[in-house]
Order: structure tokens, then C-alpha cells, then sequence
């Protein structure tokens, strides 16, 4: 007896002693956790896709055991980038149509689509990405060249932002657009009594419901090549700004069948079918889909003048924008949405549509402290309607707008309300949270520009050279936030992302040089070496 306690002793001892397993093991990093404390980390445990453990790598080694160990070499290692407003399913429709982006002229984009048409034959052409602000002349352009080219193919090219339309004859024709149609909550622009082919906001509806739809095949390439971008940047999740039941459903169905690995907050398109759908189910929640959200939109965009603004455009004296959804019609969804468990999350540019957003939220949630109802862009304020902003109306912002229109935005603004516009530290004060995203495709994907927008307040040229407007700039620190746990605390999963701590997602980057030190000018031009999901590595430089 004498001998079996000492064995069970022995066997007990030796049980104690012997290391945990686990599947990956980080050492020799430098772990910027982004908990409450922001502390810093040199190791990393991780099993079943979520963390066990961080610490010294000492102690992390001694404590566990793997055959899957990375010495990182004094690399910097991050929460993975959660961007907070995107449109992943945008980007992959738009890899079959011409890309537009960067155009100096009409003339260009007139080019490109003559050689896209020679390779690709296409039924219908499709584009999106000019900006008439580039150009030397800052009309918006007409359809008359692309109709003497292109007679029998309809035509149809997105402005940058999503907010106007470019239309051929053949489009216009097939849509049923001619002088005499009326749109409420947008503009059909006329130039001597004919339509020029450029459409703003609501009547761009009626230019898509000709557009032939992508099979669910094909939804499928287009979200897999998105994806493939966005791994490469270093996004682990992402919300995406509007989507269809039919998209949302299949990309629950790639995820399931491990197709796609990115974690998706999807927002519910603003369509009766689509929402009475997801509110009957209620929020759908899977270990990579979210879905509880609604995508309002209450205005246009500033730089196709469709921001529906307090007091007329600067340059445009009798032009105030726009709604793109009735007063009536908004508060309707809002007192529905807010009866349900349901976000309303809605797109506002223009400060008179930004008051109707704030005080209809503030209507609504008044005695509801956790909805978390968003502003997405929350662009351009009245001064008196920052204090509507807390945890629970929260603002949504993309830095890398502030950079792309700070070269015309106060010709449309004034020298008044531009100070009153992109202004992001003023929203953080007023929230204490702000979620950061890239809105791309308007912008593009790589969350670097983000962080070196919103912490610089220069364009990628190091212009303007002390900032545009550096008073609104935000720390180091903040933007690193913005880009993981505040944009998880957006979307309700601040507790299973969004930071490294024990038992979240394994979801993280790694990089080669510090965000927290490196000079900001080389932001830019960092890339990320490794993408982790679960875990799993699932980009590589």
C-alpha cells in the first residue's frame, strides 16, 4: 500500500509538471494586445482557434508544448484589422468592370472603356471609380461620346463614391429614364431640356434593375477574389455596408464550407423583402457572420453634390442636396428597427442630414442605453449636434475621406462648416468610441492609409504639410482602437474580438516594423507579412 501512495504521488507530481498543448506558439514578438491597459506582450499560446495564454516567452514556452512554434524575431504583432464600414461584395462585383479609379479626364476613361470592350465583349459595361474633382475640368461629363461609340451597349459607370451614375442612351432606354421622369430623393441632371446621362443617387435604382444580376456562382468568385485582396492588407473581419439576403445567405454558405475565412458583420440592404426576412430570424450570429444590422442611407454625397446640407452648396448657391429617403419613411424604420434587436446604422454626409439622423435616434433610444445605432460617415455637422454622440449612437468614420476631399470640400462647404467637417476628434471626445474603416472600394483597402490618415491628416504626397485640419487628428493609439476593438465594439463583439486577451479569436497580423514608433511618413508603405484567422494562417507575404 506504502509503495502504491508513493506512486500515485509520483504519478500525480509528474502529471503536474508536464506542459499543456496547444497548436501555435508566437515568441520573441513584441504583442500589442490592445486591452484596456494597451499592454504589451512577448508571447502568445493558442489552441482551438483562440488564445490560452500571453506572457514572457519564457513562460510561455515552459508552460506549453507544440510542434508549431514561430520565433518571431522582435516582430510586432497586432489584434487583426477590423474594418469598420467596407463593401467586400462591392469590390469583387467590381473586378469585372472597368476600373476607373485615378482617372485624369473623361477622355481617359472614354480609353479605358474602349480597350476593356475590345478584350471582354461585354452585354453590358459596367465601371466605377471616376471622380470629375480630378480632373482640369470639374463638370460632371455627358453621355454624347459614349453614345456615338457605344450605340447598341448600355453603358452604366458608378462616380467614385456611389453616389452618381454615368449613362449611355442605351442604358437610359432600357430603364425608361427620359426627360419627363421624376425621381424623388436624387436628381436626373438636364442640360437645354435633355438628360445628360449622369444620375444622382435614387434614380441610379432604375439604371440597376437593368443591370443583369450576378449568378450565385459568380457572387461566389467575386467574394473569394475580395477576400484574397483583403487578407493581403490584413484584414481578419470587416463590416460590409449593405448587402442583399442573397448575398448574405451565400456567404454564410462559403463559410460553412470553410470558402471563405473572413469574419463578416454584414448589414441588411434597406429593402422591405430583405428586412422583414432577417427581423423574423432575428440576429443571425455564427462564429464568422453577424447579422443584426440595418444600412439606412438618408442622404447623398458631397462630392456629387448630393449631401443634403442646412444652407446651399458654396459653389452651387441654389443647390442644397438631398434626402434619398422620406422624413416619414425614416422614422417609420426606426421605430421598427428599434422594437426589434436590431442596428440602424445610416449613411449621412451633409449636416441637415445629419440632424434628422441624430434627433430620430435620440427619439428612439432615449430610454435604450445598448442599441449602439451608428452614423456612418458623420461628415459634416451643425456644431450644436456633437453631444448627441455617446456609446450608444455611435459615429462611423473613414480617415482616408478627410485626405481624399480636403482639395475641394471647402469650395462645396465654406470656410465656416469645413471646420465642422471630417472633424474625428471631436466625435471621439463627445462618444469615447470610434470605429475606423476605408469605405473602399471608394478608398482603397489597405488599412495602412487608414492609420497614416487619421494620425497625420496628409495624403500619401505629405500634403497639406501640418495637416488638414491637425486639430482633429487622432493618437497613435486611438487609431489602433478604431481599427480593432471599437470597430468590434460597433458590431456587439467586442467580448470575442477585436484585442488579444485570453479566450477571444486567435485573429491577428503581423508586421515588420512598429505602428506605435515607426516614422509616420513610412506608414504608407508598410506591408503586412502575415494574416492569422482562427489561428490559421491564411495570408503570407
Amino acid at each position: 500500500m506504502r509503495n502504491f501512495v508513493i506512486f500515485l504521488i509520483g504519478l500525480t507530481l509528474t502529471s503536474c509538471s508536464q506542459p499543456d498543448s496547444a497548436d501555435l506558439i508566437l515568441y520573441n514578438a513584441k504583442i500589442y494586445t490592445v486591452d484596456d491597459e494597451f499592454s504589451v506582450k512577448e508571447a502568445m499560446a493558442i489552441n482551438d482557434g483562440k488564445i490560452l495564454m500571453l506572457g514572457t516567452s519564457e513562460d510561455i514556452l515552459a508552460k506549453f508544448k507544440t510542434e508549431n512554434k514561430l520565433d518571431l524575431k522582435g516582430k510586432f504583432v497586432y489584434p487583426g484589422i477590423n474594418d469598420a464600414h467596407a463593401h467586400l461584395y462591392g469590390l469583387g462585383e467590381n473586378l469585372r468592370g472597368v476600373e476607373l479609379k485615378e482617372t485624369k479626364s473623361f477622355k481617359e476613361i472614354v480609353e479605358r472603356i474602349v480597350d476593356y470592350q475590345k478584350e471582354f465583349k461585354s452585354r453590358f459595361i459596367l465601371g466605377r471609380g471616376w471622380d470629375q474633382n480630378d480632373w482640369e475640368i470639374k463638370d460632371f461629363p455627358t453621355k454624347d461620346t459614349l453614345d456615338i461609340l457605344f450605340p447598341d451597349t448600355p453603358i452604366a459607370l458608378t462616380r467614385i463614391d456611389g453616389h452618381a451614375m454615368l449613362v449611355n442612351q442605351k442604358a437610359l432606354d432600357l430603364s425608361g429614364i427620359d426627360e419627363n421622369t421624376k425621381v424623388e430623393g436624387g436628381e436626373i441632371i438636364s442640360k437645354n431640356g435633355k438628360v445628360t446621362g449622369v444620375l444622382i443617387d435614387n434614380p441610379m435604382s432604375m439604371i440597376d434593375a437593368v443591370i443583369p444580376p450576378l449568378t450565385k456562382n459568380e457572387i461566389k468568385e467575386a467574394m473569394a477574389k475580395a477576400e484574397e485582396i483583403a487578407l493581403r492588407n490584413g484584414l481578419t473581419s470587416l463590416t460590409d455596408a449593405g448587402l442583399s439576403k442573397e448575398v448574405i445567405l451565400t456567404i454564410k454558405e462559403m463559410q460553412e464550407n470553410g470558402n471563405l475565412k473572413i469574419r463578416i458583420n454584414a448589414m441588411v440592404s434597406n429593402t422591405q423583402e430583405d428586412i422583414d426576412y432577417f427581423l423574423d430570424q432575428g440576429v443571425l450570429k455564427t462564429p464568422r457572420l453577424r447579422v443584426g444590422s440595418v444600412k439606412v442611407y438618408a442622404d447623398g454625397a458631397l462630392g456629387s453634390r448630393g449631401a443634403a446640407l442646412k444652407e446651399p452648396y458654396s459653389d452651387q448657391h441654389n443647390h442644397f442636396g438631398a434626402m434619398v429617403i422620406g422624413l416619414e419613411d425614416f422614422d417609420g424604420l426606426a421605430k421598427k428597427l428599434v422594437q426589434s434587436d436590431y442596428q440602424m446604422n445610416t449613411h449621412a454626409i451633409g449636416d441637415s442630414a445629419n440632424a434628422v439622423v441624430l434627433r430620430t435616434y435620440q427619439k428612439y433610444l432615449n430610454d435604450k442605453p445598448d442599441r449602439r445605432w451608428r452614423v456612418e460617415h458623420a461628415q459634416v455637422l451643425d456644431p450644436s449636434e456633437y453631444e448627441y454622440f455617446s456609446k450608444n449612437i455611435l459615429p462611423s468614420v473613414q480617415p482616408t475621406h478627410a485626405t481624399s476631399d480636403m482639395y475641394w470640400a471647402e469650395d462645396r462647404l465654406g470656410e465656416e462648416r469645413i471646420k465642422h467637417a471630417y472633424a474625428y476628434k471631436r466625435l471621439l471626445d463627445e462618444a469615447e468610441i470610434l470605429p475606423l474603416g476605408t469605405d473602399f472600394p471608394v478608398e482603397k483597402v489597405n488599412p495602412m492609409l487608414t492609420f497614416y490618415a487619421a494620425v497625420s491628416r496628409k495624403d500619401t504626397e505629405g500634403y497639406p504639410e501640418n495637416g488638414f485640419q491637425p486639430q482633429n487628428a487622432l493618437t497613435r493609439e486611438e487609431t489602433l482602437r478604431g481599427m480593432t476593438i471599437w470597430a468590434a465594439y460597433a458590431a456587439f463583439e467586442e467580448d470575442e474580438k477585436g484585442s488579444l486577451e485570453i479566450g477571444k479569436y486567435a485573429d491577428f497580423v503581423i508586421l515588420n516594423e512598429d505602428l506605435m514608433t515607426i516614422d509616420i511618413e513610412k506608414v504608407p508603405e508598410l506591408k503586412v507579412q502575415s494574416t492569422y484567422i482562427n489561428g490559421e494562417l491564411v495570408y503570407q507575404k
